[in-house]
């Protein structure tokens, strides 16, 4: 119980921040260099944010981290990416549940925790921005079947990010830079 109200050491802190700025320049960069959100581009921005959350949540194993890392890459998008606020809500409801579904393993080190929160995450995600979508576009639902496919297809590059995660998290305990 200590360990999940004891202080963030600034070692973690500065961790979380550079994942959250390397997801935002890493993902820009893959729909950039990709031309556009076509669906190869698409699959594979979503398969990178996924595997650095991955990572992420592996070199950092404490209560909250997804959530902080949540709020600091909104704070970004919205400040610097012009992302909308009305993403806020299921952004922040799929970290809380994310966490919730890995606080009963967070003492296990294992990664298979921290792919379960990362899944758990990312189609919270999807389906909330789904739900937000249909909701604004009540008048026309029409407008959703072109939509959920292009949802679709950036979670299949997000259940890659959970296998790509998986090794990358592998190779960097071999490396000895993720100790656990």
């Amino acid at each position: 119980m200590k360990r999940i109200f004891s202080r963030w050491s600034a070692q973690d802190l500065v961790v979380i921040g550079v994942f959250a700025a390397a997801s935002k320049v890493t993902t820009l960069l893959v729909a950039l260099a990709g031309g556009g959100m076509n669906p190869i581009s698409l699959m594979g921005k979503n398969l990178v944010f996924t595997m650095l959350l991955v990572v992420m949540l592996c070199r950092v194993n404490r209560p909250g981290t997804l959530f902080l890392f949540t709020v600091i890459n909104m704070i970004v998008s919205m400040l610097l990416l012009g992302a909308s606020v009305t993403l806020l809500p299921p952004i922040l409801i799929s970290a809380l549940a994310a966490e919730l579904a890995m606080l009963a393993m967070r003492d296990s080190t294992s990664v298979g925790t921290k792919v379960l929160g990362a899944a758990v995450f990312d189609i919270v995600s999807k389906v909330g921005s789904l739900g937000l979508s249909w909701l604004f576009m009540r008048e026309n639902p029409a407008m959703m079947l072109m939509v959920v496919p292009f949802v679709a297809i950036g979670y299949l590059g997000s259940i890659g990010g959970l296998f790509t995660g998986v090794k990358a998290v592998k190779e960097l305990r071999h490396a000895g830079i993720i100790r656990q």
